[in-house]
């Protein structure tokens, strides 16, 4: 299976601020968008996080993207929206002390992502397929896929509208990872 995994462009929104699952628009230059189409083999399935910055990338992509839930950010829960400087230390350092099993209060952890993403994967009948989500997403399929430790997972960071393209055997090894 081949996988063209595809972070969302940069959203329109303050620098600092936590965003998560914040339903926030992104707005993608048509250069941008003729770049990232010229690297992806045409007519392949799309399918897309539900949040606007993913949902209209996607719909840019293909004509009817597919639209699956467990490929949205995680959820930051009462951190969403807040600037991280206004985040209590106490609870930044308990997430940087964990940072695959810690839940921001009234979110998930990075290991439920995880678990939700590889549900979606595992759920694909498709040879190759296009995905558009976010960070997160991509972040943790590449840290179960490359057996990263957990203190490993902050050291995978996607640029926005970066193709990072993952082939995989049939026993779902992984057989190269390229990132455009």
């Amino acid at each position: 299976m081949r996988l063209h995994l595809i972070r969302h462009p940069k959203p329109s929104i303050e620098p600092g601020i936590c965003y998560g699952q914040l339903d926030i628009l992104a707005k993608i230059e048509t250069a941008e968008l003729a770049c990232l189409r010229a690297e992806l083999p045409p007519g392949l399935p799309v399918w897309s996080s539900p949040l606007q910055r993913c949902r209209q990338l996607a719909e840019q992509l293909h004509p009817q993207p597919i639209i699956d839930a467990r490929l949205a950010e995680m959820s930051f829960g009462d951190w969403e929206g807040r600037p991280w400087d206004d985040i209590p230390r106490h609870e930044l350092d308990a997430w940087a002390a964990d940072v695959a099993g810690y839940a921001p209060p009234g979110g998930e952890s990075p290991r439920a992502l995880q678990l939700r993403a590889l549900d979606f994967v595992a759920s694909l009948t498709v040879p190759e397929a296009v995905i558009v989500t976010h960070a997160g997403v991509i972040r943790t399929l590449l840290a179960h896929w490359l057996e990263l430790d957990d203190s490993e997972w902050l050291s995978v960071s996607p640029d926005y509208l970066s193709v990072t393209t993952v082939e995989r055997d049939a026993n779902g090894r992984v057989l190269s990872v390229t990132n455009r």
